[in-house]
């Protein structure tokens, strides 16, 4: 059912009155007159990416085969807090050992939680071996590091300050290369010897979804033949405290979409998927068939509250893939158990997908990862394709009223072909992949 988009001037209230004073009229957006939205836009189908090799570390445990266990058991990450940072009375999902593991000398000088959840979550399932792969294939030049993260290092600035001397900083701080957004991607170009492109992306919660948006442009674009995507974010005290301050945070396991739900378990993961221009006249394996990407320029933290950009990411994703809603068998919701988000991203889902869809959160596995969150649950998509795991969402005894048939709170079993992830960042920045198997 088509419906009509109108442009409004978004300096203006409903009633047509000046919102912005002073502040000239350049720029439109469409408003909906209903949630159920045919966005007036046309998109290019993509060609398919080819994903040699995925990860993932969570609280569930390091790699694939741990992921997949817990998900197929319905068996939850999440323990009640013990960060000795961060003494809040709430649930999180913590990965086990990052205290105890070390770097390689060579590559000490970049040492902290984050990078140590990088190291682990890098050697596991094959990648390395899929890296190596590709740089024989077509030299390091050619393969691109495209990494996202919401917080990146700044456990280790919070250790730094505890450690102040007179109100200096302590003169082993290694500034330049640690605390900064861009020390992920910087450790993993030299622990990979990786010489392509190589960009950090830092959009919160859709961060490590929105690289593989991004590495599929710069395959089709012919900058490179392959690239390492991924995600990595750790727990801190200003994670932990900086939502609890917002009144995010449940002192209760989170219960995604469930009527009672009152907060999130936050997480922290690692994970990492390598991608390759498909060959000719190649069949099989997992492709990369689509991804959308919107804004919804509504508000800071609050998503739109007719899910229109999550119906913009979703149609576009679709779109690249060449594919009707009903084609899709599994998604991944982004469901953080928030009262807002969920509401809307299930009224953004039944605008959008037939009552034969199977869709759940996987949040109450392993709490809300932030930048991590995308990769993931990419990884649970795949999972999904290649295991037919389709996963409950985990925690609810009374599922919101909003939710419709596609939402569920039951495992299934099922052979699949396409699956499908929503990643959606704090305040409307939405990414959602479309996986399948060729």
């Amino acid at each position: 059912m088509n419906k009509t988009v109108t442009p409004v001037d978004p300096h203006r209230n409903m009633s047509g009155s000046r919102r912005f004073h002073g502040v000239p009229v350049y720029n439109f957006r469409p408003f909906p007159s209903s949630r159920f939205v045919t966005p007036a836009r046309s998109v290019q189908r993509m060609s398919p990416v080819a994903i040699r090799a995925h990860t993932a570390t969570t609280a569930l445990g390091r790699g694939r085969r741990a992921q997949a266990d817990a998900l197929r058991e319905g068996r939850s990450g999440l323990r009640q807090n013990d960060f000795s940072h961060a003494p809040l009375a709430c649930w999180i999902g913590r990965v086990d050992g990052l205290e105890d593991e070390t770097l390689p000398d060579s590559l000490a000088g970049w040492d902290c939680r984050n990078n140590r959840l990088a190291w682990i979550s890098l050697q596991q399932d094959g990648v390395p071996e899929a890296l190596r792969a590709m740089t024989d294939k077509y030299g390091a030049e050619r393969v691109a590091l495209v990494v996202g993260t919401s917080t990146s290092s700044i456990g280790a600035s919070e250790e730094a300050y505890e450690r102040l001397v007179d109100g200096a900083f302590p003169p082993d701080l290694a500034r330049p290369i640690i605390h900064t957004p861009h020390s992920l991607g910087d450790f993993l170009q030299h622990a990979t010897g990786l010489r392509g492109p190589c960009v950090t992306v830092a959009t919160a919660c859709s961060s490590s979804a929105k690289v593989f948006a991004q590495a599929a442009r710069l395959i089709q674009s012919g900058m490179v033949d392959a690239a390492l995507v991924g995600g990595v974010d750790t727990l801190c005290g200003s994670v932990l405290f900086g939502f609890n301050s917002l009144g995010l945070v449940s002192a209760r396991p989170c219960r995604p979409f469930a009527q009672d739900r009152d907060g999130i378990s936050l997480g922290e993961a690692g994970g990492f998927a390598v991608l390759e221009r498909v060959g000719d006249d190649e069949s099989g394996g997992l492709r990369l068939l689509g991804y959308g990407e919107s804004s919804d320029a509504h508000h800071m933290s609050t998503p739109h509250p007719e899910g229109l950009g999550a119906q913009l990411a979703m149609h576009d994703a679709l779109a690249r893939a060449g594919l009707a809603a009903a084609a899709i068998d599994h998604l991944n919701l982004h469901g953080t158990a928030t009262p807002a988000n969920d509401r809307v991203e299930a009224l953004a889902v039944s605008a959008l997908f037939p009552e034969s869809l199977h869709a759940a959160s996987t949040k109450g596995f392993t709490g809300h990862t932030l930048g991590a969150a995308g990769i993931v649950e990419s990884v649970f998509a795949l999972i999904a394709l290649q295991d037919g795991i389709l996963p409950a969402t985990l925690g609810s005894t009374t599922p919101d009223p909003a939710c419709g048939p596609q939402i569920r709170f039951a495992t299934e079993s099922r052979p699949i072909r396409h699956a499908m992830n929503n990643s959606f960042g704090f305040g409307g920045n939405n990414c959602s992949l479309v996986f399948g198997r060729a």
